[in-house]
């Protein structure tokens, strides 16, 4: 085997599942990520462990798991990865090291126990393990006289505390020196409350997500403009709005959103002394228009309320944008405005409310997908109802609830939910622009903007049409500059 060489036991086939395996040598081999996989990539062959939550590849020389964030397709396999006896440390950036604990707390009582005493002991494992590495600063892994091998962290742009890796491998022996570079899921320029990724500055072997490989993202302003004006839309319907969302990230961001629509519509309000200017008299319906300082914003995932209160303790991560919000007063994940639901007994009341008086309102629940969590339960009492309308602002996999109701709720279609079958009548709609992934573009430019662009390039983490977009797309751009490339689609 030459080394370094790189084997994948995840995201491969799909989005999910990630994780990726770098052999330093034949002694030493370093985990990046170690993820769940959900949907249609849960049933899909072809590759070792697909699918599978046990460890079905060998530990014997994984030194240490790297992270580079804290989603669960990224860290949900943790659990089973200290249970086939890895004993190494898991290297993270400082925010994701704070985040990661909750993260697999709440997997740990989802898919192993709810006993408490058992709880604590997992997360004060995991909790031991946690290396929390600054951003920008080298780390040595191993350093003898075969190997010195280190690792940096760079800001990656896609959730709070989320990282690419950079690894510096160097051989005295031979003189042979390579980087290495993990782009883990890199994040869209000018996202809320989150500085854009920068390329690194060269890199021998990437290896790059394509989630978004094929399509191109709607700029930021149009992108809110298109979310409050869907939102508007569907309230005119008179009901509830459902935006399914993951508990880190999107969230945070949806709500750092709406804050800034109802504090703009509240200066809009005061400019008009609470009152229609003669133009919006000709074109508009008062009792149509949204009064966004009065409607309510419902968070409905106890698992987002805690990762919300964690951002907000880890403002020094924010944006310059966003503490300019906080210093002026303003509070971007805690207005007014918003409700948190946190029991199980107050969220059955808050859909049954909701879906008898189908009052205005906007309901952001967990799971992103749909596959579980709270958001099962509006879909349940809601999607029936031509009343209300269900928003998707982020990625659908394959083989997922969310992706079914995407693709069918428009022609009128139905859904299997839990047993049950449900004919969609809520209106359907979605807003690609809100991806926390970068889009072509966006993954065109990690590449390009090296200053040594990598010859060797590993596509994964995405559906093959996206796969392959983004091959063709970076084929032509290398050819174009006459510059060697040697392009891999595991």
């Amino acid at each position: 085997m030459l080394f370094p060489n790189i084997v994948h036991h995840g995201a491969v086939n799909g989005v999910t599942g990630s994780c990726h395996e770098l052999h330093a040598d034949a002694a030493n081999s370093y985990l990046i990520d170690c993820g769940l996989f959900q949907g249609a990539d849960t049933s899909k062959g072809g590759q070792a462990g697909q699918g599978s939550l046990n460890i079905e590849f060998s530990l014997a020389s994984v030194r240490a798991l790297i992270a580079t964030h804290v989603h669960i397709d990224h860290v949900g396999r943790i659990p089973y990865l200290l249970a086939a006896g890895f004993e190494g440390p898991i290297l993270c950036s400082e925010p994701s090291a704070k985040l990661l604990p909750i993260v697999l707390e709440d997997a740990f009582k989802l898919g192993v126990s709810r006993d408490q005493k058992q709880v604590e002991r997992y997360i004060k494992l995991i909790e031991q393990r946690i290396i929390a590495l600054p951003y920008k600063a080298w780390f040595t892994l191993h350093d003898s006289d075969d190997l010195v091998c280190r690792i940096r962290l760079q800001r990656a742009g896609h959730i709070l505390g989320s990282a690419y890796v950079e690894f510096d491998l160097a051989y005295p022996k031979t003189g042979v020196k390579k980087r290495v570079v993990f782009s883990g899921d890199l994040g869209a320029p000018h996202a809320p409350l989150l500085p854009a990724p920068k390329p690194p500055h060269c890199a021998d072997i990437l290896v790059i997500e394509s989630t978004y490989g094929d399509r191109q993202h709607e700029n930021r302003r149009t992108r809110r403009q298109r979310l409050e004006s869907v939102i508007e839309q569907a309230l005119e319907d008179s009901g509830t709005v459902l935006i399914p969302a993951f508990s880190i990230g999107r969230t945070q961001e949806l709500l750092y959103e709406l804050e800034e629509i109802i504090h703009n519509a509240k200066i809009k309000s005061a400019r008009k002394g609470g009152r229609f200017s003669r133009e919006d008299e000709s074109t508009a319906r008062p009792e149509l228009e949204t009064n966004w300082p009065e409607l309510p914003i419902i968070l409905d995932s106890p698992l987002a309320s805690r990762f919300t209160a964690a951002y907000r303790e880890l403002q020094p991560f924010w944006n310059q944008e966003a503490l300019k919000r906080v210093q002026s007063g303003r509070r971007p994940l805690g207005f007014e405005q918003l409700i948190t639901v946190d029991s199980h007994s107050d969220h059955l009341r808050m859909v049954q409310h909701l879906a008898r008086t189908a009052r205005p309102a906007i309901v952001v629940a967990g799971n992103g997908m749909c596959s579980s969590g709270r958001i099962v339960n509006y879909l349940k009492a809601m999607l029936s109802d031509s009343r209300h309308n269900v928003l998707f602002v982020g990625y659908q996999a394959a083989g997922t609830p969310g992706r079914a109701i995407q693709s069918y709720g428009p022609q009128g279609g139905y859904i299997d939910l839990e047993g049950e079958r449900l004919d969609i009548r809520a209106g359907i709609s979605s807003i690609g622009g809100y991806s926390a992934h970068a889009d072509q573009e966006g993954l065109v430019t990690f590449v390009t903007g090296m200053r040594r662009r990598p010859s060797h390039i590993r596509i994964v983490h995405g559906e093959e049409k996206a796969k392959q977009a983004l091959a063709a797309r970076l084929d032509a751009i290398y050819q174009s500059k006459q510059q060697p490339l040697h392009l891999e689609i595991p």
